[in-house]
């Protein structure tokens, strides 16, 4: 899928998402938050003025995204900044619940902000036996590889595939691969690997 595609699934499928801050205590706070639009520059979201949020949005720009529906998970975690108004009626359009939560011109309360770099990941075990995940990115992030990649010191001796839960190891070539796409980032293969040669990337 593409990152409008996944943008999509977030957006008018999942909708409700778990949305962290840090709050005042330096610990982290989450809430739900209803993702509200999307487009080729991000995903946007709302809050009121006078909340702790909005005072923490504001402050940190920075927020981390988890949502999960049947069995699939979509989460982000990046830049945000607050674009005032700018989509509001759209998004109520869009979103008409929002008119009998802000009836009339209440809404001016509320100020958007967009989710504008970040990088995440799409996660799918509806087929528990043939899982899948893929790396989202929203604006210039670069995709930063994560998971458990087999070095040249590989002899081929097919201890990990034994002990894969997915069996996603290729072992058709020296050294062996591992299809990122359907790894659960377990670490069995890492840690009965002889030559200890299966380096363990980024933030699992």
């Amino acid at each position: 899928m593409t990152k409008m595609d996944y943008l999509k699934l977030l957006v008018d499928e999942i909708h409700s998402t778990t949305v962290a801050t840090i709050g005042s205590d330096g610990h982290p706070q989450t809430r739900i938050i209803d993702m509200m639009y999307y487009d080729e520059e991000g995903v946007y979201f709302l809050t009121a003025k006078g909340k702790a949020f909005y005072d923490q949005l504001m402050e940190q720009q920075y927020v981390a995204i988890s949502a999960t529906k049947d069995k699939i998970a979509v989460s982000l975690r990046g830049k945000i900044k607050n674009i005032g108004k700018k989509n509001l009626d759209i998004m109520f359009e869009k979103n008409p619940y929002m008119k009998k939560i802000y009836p009339g011109d209440t809404k001016d309360a509320i100020e958007v902000f967009r989710l504008y770099e970040a990088q995440g990941e799409y996660f799918d075990i509806s087929n528990p036996s043939n899982i899948v995940r893929d790396t989202i990115t929203i604006g210039k992030t670069e995709a930063v590889q994560t998971g458990y990649f087999i070095g040249k010191e590989c002899i081929g001796c097919k201890l990990c595939y034994s002990v894969c839960p997915q069996k996603c190891i290729d072992i058709s070539s020296v050294p062996v691969t591992i299809n990122q796409n359907h790894c659960l980032h377990c670490g069995r293969c890492a840690e009965i690997c002889l030559k200890q040669c299966i380096e363990k990337r980024g933030s699992l």
